[in-house]
């Protein structure tokens, strides 16, 4: 996975904070569409209620290849300093990697139409859209990659990701 990320913070006040912010958001967003799955008991309770009980991005999820640009304008509305915003805008540049995993998984069986994944695309999400568009060894388990052993599937696809928790 490699992230090349140009972003306009107008004339920038810090920054040091601002890049931290959107690599900050954007690894939050990431996390949001790929680990966050919300998951409910039999008695209808939210399981995954904190980052204990469901998988959170951590600094080994952080992709290799991270770059983050700024647009070299600043702000043409009269603003401190000539500066933007850069808190939450980053969040949602993640739908990128939520659309790459798309894209990986149509490209096992080109020309069969839609993908369904769901978000959050977790492994087992991954494995599901791919048993849904055609007869796929691939997404099949193997030996030796049964629950609990073996890889992620994220991470057998070379996309950083790690296996999911089990919400307990």
């Amino acid at each position: 996975l490699a992230v090349d990320i140009l972003h306009d913070v107008g004339r920038s006040i810090n920054p040091a904070i601002d890049r931290g912010q959107i690599e900050g958001g954007f690894v939050q967003g990431m996390g949001w569409l790929t680990t966050e799955e919300l998951v409910w008991n039999a008695q209808g309770a939210l399981s995954t209620h904190a980052p204990s009980t469901y998988k959170i991005p951590t600094a080994h999820d952080v992709p290799e290849h991270f770059v983050v640009d700024f647009f070299g304008e600043p702000n043409p509305e009269d603003s401190i300093y000539r500066s933007k915003a850069v808190g939450e805008p980053p969040l949602m540049l993640a739908i990128a990697v939520f659309q790459a995993l798309r894209d990986a998984v149509g490209s096992t069986d080109p020309g069969t139409g839609s993908v369904k994944l769901r978000a959050p695309a977790t492994p087992e999400a991954v494995l599901t859209a791919l048993g849904g568009i055609g007869d796929h060894a691939d997404a099949k388990q193997r030996p030796g990659q049964g629950q609990g052993q073996g890889q992620g599937l994220g991470q057998g696809l070379g996309l950083g990701l790690g296996p999911a928790q089990a919400p307990t």
